[in-house]
């Protein structure tokens, strides 16, 4: 798995997404729950920006619709989404979030 740096950890506010663009993959980086997470950035139903949304009980909410997506997993929460959006791998380093977007092959 390739690493890259995605943002400093001390740029990452609690519960507020932060969109990064890795490898030409738009990401949404969560700072929640004493954790980073990396969600792709794109809803799964409605093709906006997930990190517009808000982030509550280690979920991210699309902001258009009210889908609702999981941070570990990617899962959909519920209805209108019902197709996952993808998660990537993070690794802190100091102060550096470190995200893999690439597929091993």
């Amino acid at each position: 798995m390739t690493y890259v740096r995605a943002a400093a950890l001390s740029e990452l506010e609690e519960d507020t997404p932060k969109r990064v663009e890795l490898d030409g993959t738009p990401v949404s980086l969560v700072r929640t729950e004493g954790e980073v997470y990396a969600i792709n950035d794109i809803c799964s139903h409605a093709n906006v920006s997930l990190s517009e949304g808000e982030v509550e009980d280690c979920s991210i909410e699309c902001w258009l619709h009210g889908s609702s997506f999981d941070l570990r997993t990617g899962k959909p929460n519920g209805l209108p989404a019902t197709r996952p959006v993808p998660v990537y791998p993070v690794k802190i380093e100091g102060d550096d979030v470190l995200v893999s977007v690439t597929q091993e092959s």
